[in-house]
């Protein structure tokens, strides 16, 4: 099978949950992997600058009109996002880590996973 079919299938059978579940999940499986690795301040770029980009562009989503989540629950992942942006300057200056960052898409990727399996989804 083609990437480019496996691709294909997997956009299919895949829920926007569950994509969005692989992004995080990937995102932070790098940040992991820069940590284990010893890496610190600027050497965690990388990793850090793609998680912010997936918290941005989950806040942008959720900023949008149309959007069909709670206003509650687009207010918590607006600032979410905000704060993961703020968190990632103090990880970059060496005035924090990124453990925080690895917690917090823990703790999403949990709510993804619950909602993937429950009998509504």
């Amino acid at each position: 099978m083609s990437v480019d079919a496996y691709r294909r299938a997997r956009a299919i059978i895949e829920s926007p949950r569950g994509t969005e579940y692989r992004l995080i999940s990937n995102v932070t499986g790098e940040m992991i992997q820069a940590r284990d690795a010893g890496l610190a301040g600027t050497a965690l770029m990388p990793a850090l600058h793609r998680n912010r980009a997936v918290w941005g562009t989950f806040s942008s989503m959720c900023a949008a009109p149309g959007n069909q989540l709670s206003d509650e629950l687009r207010a918590g992942i607006i600032s979410l996002a905000l704060w993961v942006d703020r968190h990632t300057t103090l990880v970059v200056r060496g005035q924090d880590t990124i453990d925080e960052l690895i917690s917090v898409n823990r703790t999403l990727m949990d709510g993804l996973q619950q909602e993937n399996f429950s009998p509504e989804a």
